[in-house]
């Protein structure tokens, strides 16, 4: 059984590819097509783990060859090999995204051992190849399939082995924190435990204490030696969360631990050494900070070295059932209670709300209507305060004047609005008690007490009259 697979697009006047595929090893099996948008679908649909483009294809140049598969997969290793290739040619392919470039100097040999090693780190980078096999562990943190989501994640998997510094970006309640765990989960420190440090919550007087600790008698109050969160971070991940709240001078020494991986306690001379990645969050526009001169123009290059934004929850609202799902699981769990459930016209609803707090709010959401549902196991609109009687009777055609009579007091009017509300939703449902209940936003003990009420006031006034 073949343990690689690589896509070979070569053209027929290529005499570099005749009988040289029985060359390869037998760990590598070949997918051999001669045209470019055949070789296209092949790597959409076969998932190769490297390609192999030898020869030239008329109109067709190299630069556009690679740029279509990278759009594909931006993981995919891709070889050039041709001995017309120009050095210029090479270099620039390289820096476009090109695994390698073999000319005619390169042997047949080294061609067998560049992709045997382009599939191998295709694999160690990306354990996950095909949608049958299990999800990668780190991807349990971002809840979501959408596009967004999966542009999200693929760039995860692309810098999660590495340590370069990564500056997510977003909205409050977008899942930031979400994003900075799962990039430490997929980096080769994640089972050593992340440290996060919210640069907003800590006074700017101890925040320089915070990050890389202090010894005895540094400041007034430091009674014993403390080790800073950069230390404990050695060998792993440090979060740096509000970023853009730190104070001009603490960023100064910031970009020197960035720089050169050193920095001192406060009230010591000993320069301390640290093997730390660094995961750095704003939800402000840090670029525009730097035009205002509230952040430093050189931290900010140096944080952004790999740039990650986080879309709102507005841009995915098709994840919106499998977040509503995945909170009410992890709510209901905390809680100790029985799982619930919510209505499909609940789940629309949700669906089409504008969520300016994003996931964090639609959590919060989640938890309101959940405590509010007591021992009910379905939640409908009105857990959520999403009251739909302006359906019935909308407020931009109010009952016209006309239609009550001279004599009718206001409580009178009002009793009688109500119960037209009221047999207008059961009409709808069919008499179904609980159905209009959703479709009014009420509980359906609520509902029961109004009918009651009603019936109860019609009956006073019967007695009244007679």
């Amino acid at each position: 059984m073949s343990l690689y697979r690589m896509l070979w697009l070569a053209n027929e006047s290529n005499p570099c590819a005749d009988g040289e595929h029985n060359l390869l090893p037998h760990d590598v099996e070949v997918i051999r097509v001669e045209d470019p948008a055949e070789a296209l679908a092949a790597v959409r649909a076969e998932a190769p783990d490297c390609v192999l483009v030898s020869g030239s294809f008329g109109k067709c140049d190299r630069g556009a060859i690679l740029e279509a598969f990278l759009a594909s997969d931006a993981r995919v290793p891709v070889i050039f090999w041709d001995k017309n290739l120009p050095a210029r040619e090479a270099v620039g392919l390289v820096r476009e995204g090109a695994y390698t470039c073999l000319s005619d100097c390169d042997g047949w040999d080294h061609v067998v051992e560049s992709v045997e090693q382009a599939c191998e780190d295709r694999q160690r980078r990306r354990p996950k190849l095909h949608p049958s096999e299990k999800p990668e562990p780190w991807r349990r943190d971002l809840v979501g399939r959408s596009a967004a989501m999966e542009d999200v994640a693929n760039t995860i998997r692309l810098v999660g082995p590495f340590k370069c510094t990564v500056l997510i970006t977003g909205e409050t309640g977008t899942g930031k924190e979400m994003a900075a765990r799962a990039l430490h989960s997929a980096s080769p420190r994640g089972h050593q435990p992340m440290i996060a440090v919210n640069c907003s919550a800590v006074p700017e007087s101890l925040l320089e204490a915070e990050l890389f600790g202090h010894v005895k008698g540094a400041f007034t109050g430091a009674a014993n030696h403390r080790i800073g969160r950069f230390e404990q971070a050695h060998k792993s991940t440090i979060f740096l969360d509000e970023i853009g709240e730190m104070p001009l001078e603490l960023q100064a020494k910031l970009l020197r631990v960035l720089q050169e991986r050193e920095f001192q306690r406060l009230g010591s001379s000993e320069t301390i050494k640290v093997d730390v990645r660094v995961i750095a969050a704003s939800n402000t526009n840090l670029a525009e900070m730097v035009r205002q001169g509230k952040f430093r123009e050189d931290l900010f290059y140096r944080l952004n070295v790999v740039p990650l934004v986080m879309p709102p929850l507005r841009k995915r609202t098709e994840d919106i059932p499998v977040l509503v799902e995945h909170f009410l699981a992890k709510i209901c769990a905390s809680e100790d209670i029985p799982q619930k459930q919510v209505t499909p016209r609940t789940l629309e609803r949700l669906s089409n709300m504008p969520w300016p707090g994003n996931v964090r709010q639609l959590e919060n959401a989640i938890e309101k209507a959940i405590a509010l549902s007591s021992y009910r196991d379905t939640l409908y609109p009105g857990d959520f305060g999403l009251a739909e009687s302006h359906k019935l009777v909308s407020a931009e055609t109010p009952m016209p004047l006309a239609a009550i009579p001279e004599q009718m007091d206001f409580a009178t009017a009002v009793s009688q609005f109500e119960k037209a509300i009221l047999e207008g939703a059961l009409a709808k449902t069919g008499g179904n008690k609980t159905a209009a209940a959703e479709l009014l936003g009420l509980k359906r003990t609520t509902l029961i007490m109004k009918l009651r009420g009603l019936h109860t006031l019609e009956g006073s006034l019967t007695a009244a009259i007679h």
